[in-house]
Parts: C-alpha cells; sequence; structure tokens
C-alpha cells in the first residue's frame, strides 16, 4: 500500500474517538496490551515521563521534549490528536516518522490488527513505542489520548508522571464531576513513581492525594512549589501553570542532566525544536489573526479572558464546535459584543452549523452561517478592518483547517 492507502486503512478500522466519538472509545486495556505482547513489548525499552490533564497536556508533553531535546537527549514525542498530518502524533527531537516506517508497520502487522480489532488509537500507540524502542531514545514524552486509567498509552512504568489539570470535559466516558474525571486521569499514577500536578485545585486535590498514598507515590503540587518564572515561546497566558508543572516535573526527574541553561533554551524554542501548532498561534497581523486548540469550558474562559486584553475595534470570531460539547457551559463565556461566523469542522462529528448559530443566538451571540471553517475565515478576513481582531477556535478540527 501506499502511505495514503495505509492512513485510510487505519482510518477505516474500528471507530476513531478523533472522528467518531463515544463508539469509538473502547475502555479496556486488553487490546494494547495484546499489541505490545505481539511487539516484543517495546514500551519497556525505553524511558518515559507520562502526560494527562484535561487542558495543558499537549504544550507540556511539547516543552519537555523541547527542553530535554536542547540537554543533547534524543527524545520520542507522542501527542493527540494530529491537526494536519497523521505523523504528527510520532516525533523524536521534533522530526515526524518516516511515511515509510509508517506503512511497514502496518503491512507486518495488519494481519494481527485486524484478527483482534484494535482501534485507530491502539495502533498507532503500538507503532509509537515500536517506533522509540527501534530507535532508541533516550526518553520519550507520552500524552494521554483520553482520560488515564484506561487510555491506551497506561501500559508504560514512566520515571515520573504530570497532570496538568481537570476540567468537565468528556464526560459522556469519564465521568459527570471533577472528582470523578480526576480519579480515572490519576490512574496514571503507578506505585513508588513520583507525580507532579500542576494546577492545584481543592475539590479534586483529595482524589490525587489518596491515589498517591495508596501507591506509595511521591505527589507534588507544582502552584506549592516556589519554582523560578521561566518564559516560554508558546504565547498565551496559561502557559504560565503549564511551564510550572514542567519545571516540577523536571525536579524529579532522576538521571538526567538538565541545567537551568537547558530549561532556558527548550521553553524559547517550543515551536522551533517540536512543531507545535495551534496554541494562541498567530496567523497574521492587521488585523491581528489568532487560533487556539482550547476546546472546552476551563480552556476556552482562559482563551477568552486573553482576548478581552487584546486591543481592537472589533470582535470577529470563527467558530465550530463538536456535537457532544456542553454548549450550556461554553457559549455564555463568549462576549456579546463582537461578529460570529459560525461554521462546522469536515468531520462525522461536528455540529451543525445552523443549530450552533440557532443555540448561540440564545445568548446573544449573532453572526452568519458558513458551508465551511475556510468559507468562515475567509469572511471574517474580507469582514475586518486592520485595526480588529479574528480568532479561529472551538475545536481541533477547526483549528486543523486553518493553520
Amino acid at each position: 500500500m501506499t502511505y495514503q492507502e495505509t492512513l485510510d486503512w487505519m482510518f477505516a478500522q474500528l471507530p476513531m474517538y478523533q472522528l467518531k466519538g463515544k463508539s469509538a472509545f473502547n475502555g479496556k486495556l486488553d487490546n494494547i496490551l495484546k499489541l505490545a505482547n505481539h511487539l516484543n513489548h517495546p514500551e519497556k525499552k525505553f524511558k518515559t515521563i507520562h502526560v494527562a490533564g484535561t487542558n495543558g497536556k499537549g504544550s507540556s508533553s511539547h516543552m519537555l521534549a523541547s527542553v530535554l531535546q536542547e540537554a543533547g537527549y534524543k527524545v520520542g514525542l507522542y501527542t493527540s490528536p494530529h491537526l494536519k498530518d497523521f505523523r504528527e502524533r510520532i516525533k523524536i527531537n521534533g522530526a515526524h516518522v518516516g511515511e515509510e516506517y509508517v506503512i511497514n508497520f502496518i503491512d507486518k502487522n495488519r494481519e494481527f490488527l485486524t484478527l483482534n480489532k484494535l482501534s485507530f488509537f491502539e495502533m498507532t500507540v503500538g507503532m509509537a513505542f515500536d517506533f522509540f524502542a527501534m530507535e532508541q531514545v533516550d526518553i520519550a514524552i507520552i500524552e494521554v489520548g483520553l482520560g488515564g486509567r484506561l487510555d491506551s498509552t497506561n501500559i508504560i512504568i514512566p520515571e515520573v508522571s504530570l497532570i496538568t489539570n481537570i476540567g468537565l470535559d468528556h464526560m459522556d466516558m469519564l465521568g459527570t464531576t471533577l472528582p470523578e474525571i480526576a480519579s480515572e486521569k490519576a490512574g496514571v499514577i503507578k506505585p513508588n513513581i513520583p507525580v507532579v500536578i500542576s494546577e492545584y485545585q481543592q475539590e479534586v486535590a483529595e482524589v490525587f492525594l489518596r491515589a498517591a498514598q495508596e501507591r506509595n507515590a511521591v505527589i507534588v503540587f507544582a502552584a506549592h512549589e516556589s519554582l523560578p518564572d521561566y518564559k516560554t515561546s508558546l504565547l498565551g497566558n496559561y502557559q504560565k501553570m503549564n511551564v510550572k508543572g514542567v519545571l516540577a516535573t523536571l525536579k524529579q526527574l532522576k538521571g538526567y542532566h538538565v541545567t537551568e541553561e537547558h530549561i532556558i533554551a527548550g521553553l524559547l524554542k517550543v515551536v522551533e525544536n517540536t512543531g507545535l501548532m495551534g496554541r494562541w498561534q498567530i496567523l497574521g497581523e492587521e488585523p491581528l489573526t489568532v487560533c487556539d486548540t482550547a476546546h472546552n469550558g476551563e480552556g476556552l474562559s482562559v482563551v477568552i479572558q486573553q482576548i478581552h486584553q487584546q486591543k481592537f475595534k472589533t470582535l470577529h470570531l470563527v467558530l465550530g464546535f463538536v456535537k457532544e460539547k456542553n454548549l450550556e457551559a461554553i457559549l455564555p463565556l463568549f462576549p456579546k459584543e463582537a461578529t460570529y461566523y459560525f461554521c462546522a469542522p469536515q468531520i462525522e462529528r461536528k455540529l451543525d452549523e445552523n443549530i450552533l448559530k440557532e443555540r448561540a443566538g440564545a445568548y446573544g451571540l449573532f453572526g452568519d452561517v458558513y458551508k465551511s471553517v475556510v468559507e468562515a475565515f475567509e469572511a471574517a478576513k474580507n469582514g475586518a478592518k486592520s485595526s480588529d481582531f479574528i480568532f479561529v477556535g472551538g475545536s481541533n478540527f477547526v483549528v486543523a483547517e486553518v493553520v
């Protein structure tokens, strides 16, 4: 198969959460354990840092990778979802896994993958672990896909676990309260392995303390630590909290030589070193145009605060969501004094743009409907003056169509 045929085959396997939503969520580790065994347990052949959390886990993973790269290590990075290219999910020192490797991995294991009905996410995790083992990385940063306890990545025994924060997202699968969701994320805490919590949230702190105590794991709340205030090239006020979690994680990481110089350089060169996209990413000037992948109440509230801190005459918002989002919690966060461009990303899980317009109208948010994200974005650019501000967001998939 060609590279594109290989990807088409992978996407066509058991539902992929990115496109299908809840129906793709397996909620068991049996399949990934079978695959790991079939591949001769690659996950045991390299060291890892495991990163979970509702918001900030992607940025934190990329920061950790960047710092460790600056320290001279060969660093694997596994994240999801991808924005433009499937290979963004699997990188070493910022370079994507090769197309040839993807083709060969699927070709060699296709019979096993089909027979055992592995999901898209499970086979991708197996592929990443196999690649990192083959390439003999010094360490790999592994970002959780969804939740923690039953996530396919949760077969590793890391050097340190990092949980960024807890918010109300994926409630159809992880629980309807913050403590329930925290309990799922706390599943990444392993016996005798230190865990860092980036943000201190009183309503879930006890969940983490209890889990750490049961597993005899050292627990560090980064917000309570006295840590230097380093700058990062990643824009967005919310990155300050992520930086604290990253610094506390590096402090817990033993056996790696990381100096202050490496930390400063790594935090300032995150995009350069890792290729991260979609975090308060500036797409243009005059008018200032920004996109951000924040897609739940907690993430969007921070991004909207930051929008309010900008100077502009008129605000233009290009918005689209997936259908399982809790719009009652999200739409009231958005400002009424703005022009809205309602659209839908090109995926099965999309929330229809006409429904979005109708629901938004109930909260005093008004604008026109567009058949595609690109059309909505073009309309915003054509309608905005140089002193205005354009924001594109609401979903990873909306951002993916403009970056």
